[in-house]
C-alpha cells in the first residue's frame, strides 16, 4: 500500500506525532484560500505517489496567498516521472534544522515489514542505498512483537538523535 504524504501525517497525527497543520487542494483557487487560512509562509506540495518531488519542482514554499496561487498552477501543470500532479497539499512552513528519514516497507522475501532509517533525509533514499548504503539501516519487525524498545533506541542512536529525544522517539516509533 502507497500513501500520500498528507494520509501518512493524518495517521501520524492520530498517534500524537506533530504535524504542520495543512489542507489538501485541487486547485490554485483553493490553495490561496488554504494559505490564507493558514497564515504566514506555507509549503505547496505535489501529491503523487512516487520520490523526487522537490528536485521535479514539486515542493515549493509561498510566503502569501496570492503568491501560493501561482506556486500551486505551476506545481499542477507539471508531471512528476510521468505522473500527473491533480492534488496539493498546502501547509505550514517550518524552518527545517535537520532532515532524517524514516519509512516503512513490507520486505516481501522475509515477509515482515522492515523500518528503514537514515540520517540523510531530503534527498532520494535510492541515491543514498546505491552511493552511501552504510547510511541507511534497515531493522526487520516481528509482527507479533512491533518494533521493540531496543530497536527504537538504536534506532534514535543511528540517526544521532541527542539522548533526551529517545524517549519520545521509541514512545512514536
Amino acid at each position: 500500500m502507497k500513501l500520500h504524504e498528507f494520509q501518512s501525517k493524518a495517521i501520524l497525527a492520530r498517534y500524537g506525532v506533530a504535524v504542520p497543520q495543512g489542507e489538501v487542494v485541487g486547485s490554485p483557487e483553493e490553495a490561496a484560500a488554504a494559505a490564507g487560512r493558514l497564515g504566514g509562509r506555507v509549503a505547496v506540495k505535489a501529491q503523487v505517489l512516487v520520490g523526487g518531488r522537490g528536485k521535479a519542482g514539486g515542493i515549493r514554499v509561498a510566503g502569501s496567498p496570492g503568491e501560493a496561487a501561482e506556486k500551486a498552477a505551476a506545481i499542477l501543470a507539471l508531471r512528476i516521472h510521468g505522473l500527473p500532479v491533480r492534488r496539493l497539499l498546502i501547509e505550514q512552513a517550518a524552518d527545517i534544522q535537520r532532515e532524517l528519514y524514516l519509512g516503512l516497507v513490507v520486505d516481501r522475501t522475509v515477509g515482515r515489514v522492515a523500518v528503514m532509517a537514515s540520517p540523510e533525509g531530503g534527498v532520494e533514499i535510492e541515491e543514498v542505498a546505491r552511493t552511501r548504503p552504510e547510511r541507511i539501516a534497515t531493522l526487520h519487525v516481528d509482527p507479533f512483537l512491533g518494533l521493540c524498545g531496543y530497536q527504537a533506541r538504536f534506532l534514535a542512536s543511528f540517526l544521532s538523535l541527542p539522548e533526551g529525544l529517545w524517549p519520545e522517539f521509541t514512545r512514536v516509533a
